[in-house]
């Protein structure tokens, strides 16, 4: 893959990215926000039921997902042990109801919006995993 392949890849994937959050902003008044969007499917939330905008964006998750191997073919992946999935999604998911938000909601949505509330929350995401990925290398755990 070359240098203008991979840039006009990551610059379409952005592009899609934003325009799926200002398209649910702008149309139902909601930010794009996963971690919110699935408590709100489960209807884990105080304000509401359960939403269905809220699983209709949950759901079409992992049908892209199954759209594009189709499309594209078999995708080369790799993941790390289960065990380690299922602790970092505990640990992801606590976090981020800790915060009030994701690193979609906070990282995309809040800090296209001048949030300085998300510019503080992606700044510690994006800390706390660059220190554990060091720390988990340096420990021999690296997948």
């Amino acid at each position: 893959m070359t240098l203008f392949s991979s840039m006009t890849q990551g610059l379409a994937g952005g592009l899609m990215i934003g325009a799926s959050a200002s398209i649910m902003l702008l149309a139902a008044g909601r930010i794009a926000g996963v971690s919110g969007l699935f408590a709100r499917t489960l209807g884990l939330t105080k304000a509401c039921g359960p939403d269905g905008l809220a699983a209709g964006f949950v759901l079409g998750l992992p049908l892209g997902a199954g759209a594009l191997v189709l499309l594209a073919g078999p995708i080369e992946m790799r993941f790390p042990p289960l065990a380690m999935l299922l602790i970092g999604g505990l640990l992801v998911g606590y976090g981020a109801r800790l915060g009030s938000g994701c690193t979609s909601g906070h990282g995309v949505c809040g800090l296209s919006r001048l949030s300085k509330r998300s510019l503080v929350a992606t700044g510690v995401f994006m800390s706390v995993a660059a220190a554990t990925v060091a720390a988990m290398n340096a420990a021999g755990l690296a997948w």
